[in-house]
């Protein structure tokens, strides 16, 4: 057990450390002592970085509109690799998802819209979604809960963290109808992962100051399933006794979210709480428009929004809100050690919405998306 989870230890630390991906050519990110001055403005990168960018369904074409838009405003030294890939375009394919996959894995960021998901059985029970995140192991999930200063909701200051595995749970994909009219569905919990995720949230908890960590479960119902993951968790928690750990059943949860969400810090869980909960706590804060997530394997990051809609009414009428892609842009930026440009990009955006003069629908105003993209291009610092 101790080298199982040395070699865990190992593969995460690049991941909750932060592991720098390879751009084109030499980087020069070091900061000299003169640069870190004060005085001084921060490092720029002098070499460019290459990033593959996945557009999606509904609205993700025009957010990454608005990225690339802001991005060649503020001269951020990134170069996008664009692929294709939806279910409902009819531009899905093994080769268009080989492709992407290929660039993933040499770029090793990379930026997506949500790929929608047809609810119609067509033959493969898995989406290129889900076999994008296996192929890749894209187990963590992180969606930072944080409100946005100047625009007021039933709960301010909201600052917590939602950490999900993604790669088994309800979401393994494997279904059957075992007699006419009877269809079982497996949810797969296994220790390996459990123990994975959780260590990834207490790693996470660590690197970022955080004081306490809650694991949120059915095992009251699943105790075998949810109890495995349970188990999991406690067990990792030993191994950090300066972090407090709690468990919750997720029912309960997302009644205490709605109340008092103050009360959290770190949230883990498995595959589908994650997702219902990293939608209800972005509707705390504004919406899916405005929070950022992001996908982390041990050698891939991908970022994305946090709530994962597709918006398809809206496509076509300049009406979505880039907030959450441009804020998941500039986590990017931060991933790849581009600071500077990271709170330039980030900055503009806060700055926007606190002013309240430019907002789009979702968040009161009348703003279109390329009027508030444009707002956020004359507030950046360059």
């Amino acid at each position: 057990m101790a080298a199982t989870l040395r070699g865990c230890f190992v593969a995460l630390s690049k991941v909750s450390l932060g592991v720098r991906f390879q751009p084109l050519g030499a980087r020069a990110l070091s900061l000299t002592a003169a640069q870190s001055s004060a005085e001084a403005p921060p490092a720029r990168a002098d070499s460019t970085f290459k990033v593959t960018m996945v557009p999606g369904d509904g609205v993700g074409p025009e957010l990454m509109t608005a990225v690339k838009e802001v991005f060649k405003a503020g001269d951020v030294p990134v170069e996008f690799e664009e692929f294709h890939l939806s279910e409902v375009q009819n531009m899905a394919s093994e080769d268009k998802l080989d492709q992407v996959l290929t660039s993933m894995k040499g770029n090793r960021v990379a930026i997506k819209g949500k790929i929608h998901t047809p609810m119609e059985y067509k033959g493969e029970l898995a989406s290129y979604e889900m076999r994008l995140r296996r192929k890749l192991d894209l187990f963590a999930n992180v969606v930072h809960v944080n409100s946005l200063p100047g625009y007021n909701t039933r709960h301010n200051n909201l600052d917590l963290v939602i950490i999900r595995e993604q790669t088994e749970g309800e979401y393994s994909s494997l279904e059957h109808e075992s007699v006419k009219g009877v269809i079982e569905c497996l949810k797969i919990i296994t220790r390996e992962k459990s123990r994975r995720i959780a260590k990834f949230a207490f790693d996470y908890a660590t690197k970022k100051g955080r004081k306490k960590v809650t694991a949120v479960h059915k095992a009251n119902i699943m105790k075998l399933g949810d109890g495995l993951f349970l188990q999991s968790c406690a067990e990792i928690a030993e191994l950090y006794p300066k972090i407090k750990y709690e468990n919750i059943i997720i029912d309960n949860c997302c009644m205490q979210l709605v109340q008092n969400p103050y009360q959290f810090d770190v949230l883990v869980m498995p595959n589908l709480y994650g997702n219902i909960i990293d939608n209800l706590a972005a509707g705390l804060v504004g919406g899916a428009g405005v929070v950022p997530g992001e996908s982390y394997s041990a050698e891939y990051a991908v970022f994305e929004t946090g709530a994962r809609h597709p918006f398809a009414q809206a496509v076509g009428r300049n009406i979505a809100n880039p907030t959450a892609m441009l804020l998941s842009a500039a986590n990017m930026l931060r991933h790849l050690n581009l600071e500077y440009h990271s709170n330039m990009v980030s900055e503009a955006v806060k700055k926007v919405i606190k002013q309240g003069k430019v907002r789009t629908a979702d968040l009161g105003g009348y703003a279109s998306c390329d009027e508030f993209t444009q707002a956020v291009i004359a507030n950046l610092s360059v």
